[in-house]
């Protein structure tokens, strides 16, 4: 997503397939004090220094390199139109020669590349925003690029179902009128290989009307849990509870959404959160890892907001609220997600640049896993990476997190042992890195520059990033 003015420090871990396990790196200090801090041993090495790039995109470790898969405004769509703007997160699938990309476009208004409003595939011919899908080879070599959903807004993160589609969030709550012709702030499933199932993109109008961010599907009672960007006052973390007889696969959600009561199937339900008797009001009040709040999940009276939004429906000792609540991952039987900073001014409690938070749904508990400090000095590129926002699972240890915050922007790597690593720079400008996500067969990371919009396909000698200490390199 768009980076935010204020600074923050978020490193996190989402757990992972084939057995790892939750990792967490982040800043010493905040967590164990300062004299913990200065006794920290320093990052790791992770695969070697970054070399700088001489075409001055990416500099990347020693033995990497990277293909241009897609440029905004340059390389083209086979309607004909240029790549859109504003890349953000995307779903990788296998597919007949290599890869799928499902592509999210970030665009409100005024980007340059909108996605072409192409008959058929517009839910609002007023809305710029969508996603394309790429089709790469073995190597990543881009073979087609072609619009998959159009005429949405603002389209952010989401998430892969356990079923092989991709959910697309609309992080906005604009309302019909003027140029628009409908209301926006909906999630859509968009199918990477059948491109007819993407045909009149339906709302997912049951998950609810919000600035939408993230999502993490349980792959057993397949309950979505989505997270809230939002301010003013700060968003909520939503649970949707399928109807009874639902059955989870590709189309089903979209045939939920097209039943007459599609719009309010299932339950949504808003999370609050409890210390024994007491009511938390705001997840920044947790200051300690390993604080442990029991959930209860408190209905949503009108989930479409026709006259309120959403988080404005709850008073504030109804629910539990937080600032800048952004990814999501499902693993390690529940869903993890991260609120990215906090501040008193947003009406936070305390000054954080990053919690990572678990849900587990057995206990019907969430666990602060950590907790960040604020960031001092996020312009120097001196091992500390504020902001990271989009991540994915590295099938070789650890996680690849993306950069979103201020200053210099990396690809930051967590090694299993939790001790972060820069994997790649942005050389160009400040601009944020989103969605890394790796190939199938873990030969190739796939990860974006937002502005002006590229879209990478990074290959190397992949193996276990080291865990020596940058110091004795």
């Amino acid at each position: 997503m768009t980076s935010s003015p204020i600074s923050r420090r978020a490193l996190l871990h989402g757990g992972a397939a084939a057995g790892l396990g939750i990792v967490v790196a982040g800043n010493l200090e905040a967590i164990a004090g300062p004299a913990a801090a200065r006794a920290a041993t320093r990052p790791a090495v992770g695969y070697g220094d970054l070399v700088p790039d001489p075409a001055g995109l990416l500099a990347l470790p020693p033995g990497f390199s990277y293909t241009i898969v897609a440029q905004a405004g340059v390389t083209l769509l086979e309607s004909g139109q240029a790549t859109p703007s504003d890349a953000d997160g995307t779903g990788c699938f296998l597919g007949p020669n290599g890869s799928v990309l499902v592509n999210n476009h970030e665009i409100g208004g005024s980007e340059p590349y909108p996605v072409p409003a192409l008959a058929g595939l517009t839910y609002d011919p007023g809305a710029r925003g969508g996603t394309t899908t790429i089709e790469v080879d073995q190597q990543g070599r881009r073979l087609r690029e072609y619009v998959s959903v159009a005429g949405t807004h603002n389209n952010c993160a989401g998430g892969i179902t356990p079923w092989g589609t991709w959910l697309t969030c609309e992080e906005t709550e604009q309302k019909a009128g003027g140029k628009y012709l409908k209301d926006h702030g909906y999630v859509f499933e968009v199918d990477p290989h059948d491109r007819a199932a993407n045909q009149n993109p339906v709302a997912l109008k049951f998950l609810g009307r919000y600035a939408h961010e993230a999502v993490a599907v349980d792959p057993y009672t397949h309950a979505i849990y989505l997270t809230e960007d939002a301010g003013g006052p700060n968003g909520l973390y939503f649970r949707w509870t399928p109807p009874a007889g639902f059955r989870a696969g590709k189309g089903a959600l979209r045939a939920l959404a097209e039943r007459p009561d599609g719009d309010t199937a299932g339950s949504l339900q808003a999370m609050t959160c409890f210390r024994g008797s007491q009511h938390v009001a705001d997840l920044s009040e947790a200051t300690t890892p390993g604080t442990r709040y029991q959930v209860r999940w408190v209905d949503v009276p009108d989930r479409d907001a026709r006259t309120v939004s959403v988080r404005k429906q709850f008073t504030d000792a109804e629910v539990t609220r937080s600032r800048k609540l952004e990814g999501a991952w499902w693993a390690d039987g529940g869903a993890y997600f991260v609120a990215s900073f906090a501040r008193h001014d947003d009406g936070s409690v305390n000054e954080h640049d990053g919690q990572v938070w678990f849900y587990d749904p057995r206990t019907e508990t969430v666990t602060l896993k950590t907790i960040f400090g604020v960031n001092p000095d996020p312009e120097a590129d001196n091992g500390n990476y504020d902001g990271p926002d989009n991540i994915t699972v590295s099938p070789y240890g650890g996680v690849i997190l993306a950069e979103d915050g201020e200053g210099v922007s990396h690809l930051v790597g967590v090694t299993e042992q939790g001790k972060a690593y820069p994997l790649a720079r942005n050389e160009l400008n400040d601009s944020e890195f989103t969605g890394p996500t790796f190939s199938a067969d873990g030969k190739i990371l796939f990860a974006n520059i937002q502005s002006p919009g590229y879209v990478f396909a990074i290959t190397g000698p992949w193996g276990r990033p080291s865990n020596a200490d940058l110091a004795a390199s």
